[in-house]
């Protein structure tokens, strides 16, 4: 049993698809832009939301002052409606509660912005008591950049042996593995297995409740 699992959020967690992609849109419709189907979003997230914003724009405003505009008016109307359509995938609390009870530390890693993370956690897993919860910062590199997770094993005073980490993309499996942490994917998420198996997964799971099988 490892000290410390640390999971990713968007598509891991959470399925926060629709709420990103309705953000997003706005912001494309408000800028007479066209707006991309919510299944695409499955490949525009994942890398941190300044590189979302730059994804869905027309190429020739992926960086300069409509970016800028764009990426500052995403932030406003995503912090106001993340809850909207926002969920916890099946069996996910369940699994946060039992690895509370046997004393596993629990952390969270991601991309999405920092400020939004600690509400999200608040508000849809009540009972969860998180060891540690990092989002995007600046001056730290998103994911794959492994700083996200030395940070968590810093704070919680775990090391890289007593770690498991779990995702839903390779971005995810890179991270484990630049960290020196057991890299888990899971297939309830944004990307397929072969996405997970060739980013080096040492185990892919379906449902939350395998992990305990694994562990």
């Amino acid at each position: 049993m490892p000290k410390l699992i640390i999971f990713d959020l968007d598509g891991t967690l959470l399925n926060t698809l629709e709420d990103l992609a309705d953000a997003a849109n706005h912001v494309l419709a408000a800028h007479q832009f066209p707006t991309h189907p919510v299944d695409a979003y499955c490949y525009f997230v994942g890398n941190g939301m300044p590189k979302l914003i730059e994804r869905i724009l027309p190429e020739e405003y992926r960086q300069g002052p409509v970016y800028d505009t764009c990426f500052a008016e995403f932030l406003a109307y995503y912090k106001e409606h993340m809850h909207d359509k926002t969920t916890v995938y099946p069996g996910i609390t369940e699994l946060l509660e039992q690895l509370q009870q046997q004393g596993v530390m629990l952390a969270v890693a991601t991309n999405k912005v920092h400020e939004a993370v600690a509400p999200l956690m608040a508000n849809l897993f009540p009972t969860v008591r998180w060891d540690a919860l990092f989002g995007q910062r600046p001056g730290v590199p998103v994911k794959p950049d492994p700083a996200v997770v030395a940070d968590i094993l810093t704070a919680t005073g775990c090391g890289v042996e007593d770690a498991l980490y779990l995702g839903d993309s390779a971005v995810d499996m890179e991270t484990a593995h630049r960290a020196g942490v057991r890299a888990v994917g899971v297939l309830w998420g944004y990307r397929p297995r072969t996405e997970l198996a060739n980013a080096g997964a040492e185990f892919i799971i379906g449902k939350p409740e395998e992990l305990l099988e694994i562990l």
